[in-house]
């Protein structure tokens, strides 16, 4: 783990993305940065500094399970789906991620990913009422930890130490991300305690672009396909990156922890966010992420949904969340 001063540059002069507004005066202002790239490998779109680095957080499970699959992982398109997840914990999610433990014969207590709440507001309070503590099953990165373990398996590696950043099942991950990312200036621990990438917003852009683009028989469009056919598996109900890839024909999507966003349409165009403030206020990766997408042409019912969204007092509108800087 890197211990230098990190170059805070493109965070601190990333311009305004974002106003929240409240009855007429702007309340709160979101920085950020959006990348977006075309198959050709053009630039579509650059707001900040999109060439500097950023940890992708769980938008990087897809390209995680891109390299697993590279790697003998099989599963069913919804089980894959929940690889590449950040589950809201829901019972489809927990069945899949058994399941996909039990393919190779393993239990719930294989996996070594942080146990938590689940992430879902409504399991979350469910889970609560049952009495029940921190789960690693319960985390949202359960499915992603159980295709690690499925593909350490099927490659006949260890599974007690698959978290290792020397492990050979993450030097595999780590070719693929350089590969289709581009290079990794540092790495560290995501919350999950998988190693953690940091890379170009630019080139996450355009691997997402790439994966959602795939040829039809590839490893990548494997990944894709799964996810788009089985979004409620990548997200949950209520979550915005499911809705987004429901009901936008051929669009792959991730969200990720600290404002990260990704997105990728069937024709290989590529759109990344990264809001500087890491803003929990989710609604404001989301709105920048829609709007790029508009502006690309990429035009849903969802699109045009979450580029803005009210702000509510007391129950009624009385502002909006508003894309400011694209």
């Amino acid at each position: 783990m890197s211990t230098t001063t990190p170059d805070t540059t493109a965070l601190d002069e990333a311009p305004v993305l974002v106003h929240v507004t409240r009855g007429g005066l702007v309340e709160s202002a979101h920085h950020g940065r959006v990348a977006a790239v075309d198959a050709g490998g053009r630039t579509r779109l650059a707001v900040g500094d999109t060439a500097a680095a950023v940890y992708p957080r769980s938008t990087l499970k897809p390209i995680q399970a891109l390299a697993m699959v590279e790697h003998g992982l099989d599963l069913a398109p919804h089980h894959l789906a929940t690889v590449c997840s950040s589950h809201s914990a829901q019972e489809r999610h927990l069945t899949a991620v058994t399941e996909i433990l039990a393919s190779v014969g393993l239990e719930i207590s294989a996996l070594q990913n942080t146990p938590a709440l689940p992430i879902g507001e409504l399991e979350h309070a469910q889970w609560l009422a049952a009495g029940r503590a921190p789960e690693p099953i319960a985390q949202d990165c359960s499915g992603k930890h159980a295709g690690m373990l499925v593909t350490c398996v099927v490659n006949g590696w260890s599974t007690h130490d698959y978290l290792d950043p020397e492990h050979s099942l993450q030097q595999a991950v780590m070719e693929v991300v350089t590969r289709e990312i581009g290079p990794i200036t540092t790495t560290s621990v995501d919350g999950c305690g998988a190693p953690l990438p940091a890379i170009p917003l630019d080139g996450l852009a355009a691997a997402f672009g790439r994966l959602a683009g795939a040829e039809e028989g590839t490893a990548a469009r494997r990944v894709a396909d799964a996810m788009r056919a089985h979004p409620e598996h990548v997200g949950g109900d209520g979550r915005e990156v499911t809705d987004l890839m429901a009901r936008t024909p051929g669009l792959v999507a991730k969200d990720g922890a600290e404002a990260v966003f990704a997105a990728g349409t069937a024709d290989g165009l590529g759109v990344a966010v990264k809001i500087s403030d890491g803003a929990p206020f989710a609604r404001a990766r989301t709105a920048v992420l829609a709007a790029a997408l508009l502006r690309l042409g990429v035009d849903s019912p969802a699109t045009r949904e979450h580029s803005t969204s009210p702000t509510l007092g007391h129950g009624r509108r009385v502002g909006e969340v508003r894309v400011v800087g694209l």
